[in-house]
């Protein structure tokens, strides 16, 4: 990635697992280009220049607006130039039973978690196309697209939301191929993030045995997902695509039966 001073676009990229990408893309040397609809980025976002010699852009702009992301992408395109890495990591969730989903709340997650990834990932990958020297889209799904080992409930529209981003990936790796344009995606488990800040107050128990249950025997935090995150974007992964990485502490597979006696 130092090499070639490759540039990574991440949506999302102003807090959580999305900025701690970002950090990890510039410490390997690669410049990050952020779109979040936050105002500002962590303050750690302004550091990332002078700690790692790598730029660093931020534009503020809402996935679920074509103007308002295409301006954005536009913009970053202008400051870094041509963009060889996209992670459409934006995402949002909505916790509450079934019966009291509201129409609009609905919408919105469909919107910035499916369509958010769908519509960037349509424009970094037509752009790549243009520059006619591939690329690498790595998309961020989640378990719970593929059902918990473990009974969850509360968070349907989210779980249809990520099944709808799993469903992409496949056949659109097949169809960037001729592109050189390489699509896979990660699986994350429970990752403590501004988004999944709320357990810790609202639901420790659950926490708990998440943590407990989970062969790793703890919850995940964002670095965890970095490492497969910038080697799929990188060129060691040159023949991957198509890929599904689960990074869930195991629990994917199988939970701990003796998490109850070992959280006594």
């Amino acid at each position: 990635m130092a090499k070639r001073r490759k540039t990574v676009l991440v949506t999302g990229g102003g807090r959580g697992i999305g900025f701690a990408l970002c950090k990890a893309v510039a410490q390997m040397g690669g410049n990050v280009g952020v779109i979040d609809h936050l105002a500002k980025p962590v303050d750690e976002f302004s550091e990332l220049s002078e700690k790692f010699g790598s730029k660093a852009v931020y534009e503020q702009a809402d996935v679920t607006k074509q103007d308002s992301l295409e301006t954005a992408f536009r913009n970053i395109v202008d400051s870094l130039g041509e963009i060889h890495g996209c992670v459409p990591a934006a995402g949002i969730a909505i916790d509450k039973p079934f019966f009291e989903h509201q129409w609009e709340e609905c919408q919105r997650v469909l919107a910035v978690n499916t369509l958010g990834t769908f519509w960037t990932t349509k424009l970094v990958s037509q752009h790549m196309s243009e520059h006619g020297k591939g690329g690498s889209i790595v998309m961020v799904a989640s378990i719970a697209a593929q059902g918990f080992k473990i009974p969850l409930q509360n968070i349907s529209i989210y779980n249809m939301s990520k099944a709808a981003v799993k469903g992409l990936a496949g056949p659109l790796a097949v169809e960037m191929g001729p592109y050189k344009i390489r699509v896979n995606k990660i699986s994350p488990g429970i990752i403590m993030s501004p988004m999944t800040s709320a357990l810790k107050t609202q639901y420790p128990k659950l926490l708990q045995m998440f943590e407990h249950a989970a062969p790793a025997d703890r919850i995940g935090v964002p670095e965890d997902l970095t490492p497969a995150i910038v080697y799929l974007l990188s060129d060691a992964a040159s023949f991957t695509t198509g890929a599904d990485i689960v990074m869930s502490g195991g629990i994917h597979a199988g939970t701990l039966m003796a998490w109850t006696e070992r959280s006594m």
